[in-house]
C-alpha cells in the first residue's frame, strides 16, 4: 500500500466504524466479541419444471466475527455460492424458496425488502464475484463503475468521488490508476480486473466482505497477491471475510475457521490448523489427500475421491457422501448423521477418520 493511500481520508482505517471493528476483531481473537453475522438453518430450494424441487442448501449454520475469515469449502455443486447469494439477497425470487435466518447485527436480512437490501449491499455488505469480466460492465470505464458506488451509498458528487476512486485503485495495487480510471474492463488484465472488483467492493468500507472464488483463472503469482490483499484488509480494518473456495491452499493461507460443505450441508467445521492436522470426516480427508504435497515421496500418486457429487444419497434417509466414502458402514445408508459439536469442532459422520496426521 502506498504512503499516500495509507494516509488518505478514504482509508477504511480512519473510519470510526472500522476502528470499532478492529477493536471487536481484537476481542474476538481474545474470545470476547459477538458475531457480526449469524447464519442459522439456511435453506435454499429451487423449483424445477417437470421435476421434484431441488434443495441446494440444507440447513447451513455458521458465525462470522469482525476481523475473522471464515471459509466455505467444497467441490462444485456443494452449495457454497448459493449460500453466499442467499446471504446477499441476490437469488431470483421466482421459482426459489429461501428460509432460515441471516442475522446481521440483529437484523434478519431475509426479511428485508428489495430496497432495504439494495441499501445494505455495497455499503455494509459487499461481494467479490468469481468472474470479474462478467461482473464488470463492459461498456462503462472502470472509474465510473467505482464512483457509481460512492455516489449511490455515500452521497458524493461525481467530481468528489473521482479522486476517491483513484485512491481505491491505488490501494488495491493497480498501477497508473489515473489511466486505469479511463480504461474499460477488456483493457485490463485478469488480475487487474479482479483488483478493480475488490476496489468497488471496498468503496464504502463494508463491514462484511464475501469473496466467491476470487482467484479462479488467475495464475499463481496473481492469486498470491489477491489473497495477500484480502488478508491485509481484514487485519487492518477488522472487516469480516467469508471466503468461498474449492482450493484448500487458499484456506490454509487465509482462513481462521473452515466449514466443509457436501451436498448442501456442513459436514465438518473447525479451526484451520486443527482441521488440516486432524481431518475427521472422510470427505475432508479425501480433499486433503488429493492435493499435491511438496514433502510427498517421489512417485507417490494422488488419491482422488471416487465418483461425483451427482452420486449423492438423499440426506433425509442416509449420509449423502456414503456412495463415495472410503470407509462406509451399514448405518451410513440407513440414517442421516447429525452435525455434532465438540470442543470447537463440528462433525457429521457415523464413522470418522482416526486421528493420525
Amino acid at each position: 500500500m502506498s504512503n499516500a493511500t495509507a494516509s488518505s481520508t478514504t482509508d477504511p482505517g480512519t473510519d470510526t466504524t472500522n476502528v470499532a471493528d478492529r477493536d471487536k476483531a481484537r476481542r474476538w481473537r481474545e474470545g470476547g466479541s459477538e458475531p457480526l453475522l449469524r447464519v442459522r438453518d439456511l435453506r435454499v430450494t429451487f423449483q424445477r419444471q417437470g421435476a421434484e424441487p431441488f434443495e441446494a442448501v440444507q440447513g447451513v449454520s455458521f458465525d462470522v466475527h469482525p476481523g475473522q475469515t471464515v471459509g466455505l469449502v467444497g467441490e462444485s455443486g456443494c452449495g457454497k455460492s448459493v449460500t453466499s447469494l442467499a446471504i446477499m439477497g441476490l437469488l431470483p425470487e421466482r421459482g426459489n424458496k429461501v428460509s432460515g435466518t441471516v442475522d446481521y447485527e440483529g437484523t434478519n436480512l431475509l426479511e428485508l425488502s428489495d430496497q432495504q437490501m439494495r441499501d445494505k449491499r455495497g455499503k455494509d455488505i459487499a461481494m467479490v464475484f468469481q468472474d470479474p469480466l462478467s461482473s464488470l460492465n463492459p461498456v462503462i470505464p472502470i472509474g465510473l463503475q467505482v464512483t457509481e458506488v460512492l455516489e449511490r451509498h455515500r452521497g458524493m458528487s461525481r467530481k468528489a468521488a473521482t479522486p476517491v476512486a483513484r485512491e481505491l485503485l491505488d490501494r488495491v495495487g493497480i498501477p497508473d490508476p489515473d489511466r486505469r480510471l479511463r480504461d474499460y474492463p477488456h483493457q485490463l488484465s485478469g488480475g487487474m480486473r479482479q483488483r478493480a472488483l475488490i476496489a468497488i467492493a471496498l468503496a464504502c468500507q463494508p463491514r462484511l466482505l464475501i469473496a466467491d472464488e476470487p482467484t479462479t483463472a488467475l495464475d499463481v503469482t496473481i492469486q498470491a497477491q489477491i489473497l495477500a490483499l484480502l488478508k491485509e484488509l481484514v487485519e487492518e480494518t477488522g472487516t469480516a471475510l467469508v471466503m468461498i473456495t474449492h482450493d484448500l491452499g487458499v484456506v490454509a493461507g487465509l482462513c481462521d475457521e473452515v466449514n466443509v460443505l457436501y451436498g448442501g450441508r456442513i459436514v465438518e467445521r473447525g479451526d484451520r490448523h486443527d482441521l488440516f492436522a486432524q481431518p475427521r470426516h472422510p470427505y475432508t480427508n479425501g480433499l486433503l489427500a488429493s492435493i499435491p504435497r511438496m514433502d510427498a515421496p517421489r512417485g507417490q500418486r494422488l488419491v482422488p475421491i471416487p465418483g461425483s457429487v451427482s452420486d449423492n444419497l438423499p440426506w433425509t434417509s442416509a449420509c449423502a457422501f456414503a456412495p463415495r466414502c472410503s470407509q462406509p458402514i451399514e448405518v451410513c445408508t440407513q440414517k442421516m448423521p447429525e452435525l455434532e459439536e465438540h470442543h470447537q469442532r463440528a462433525l457429521r459422520c457415523f464413522n470418522p477418520v482416526e486421528v493420525s496426521r
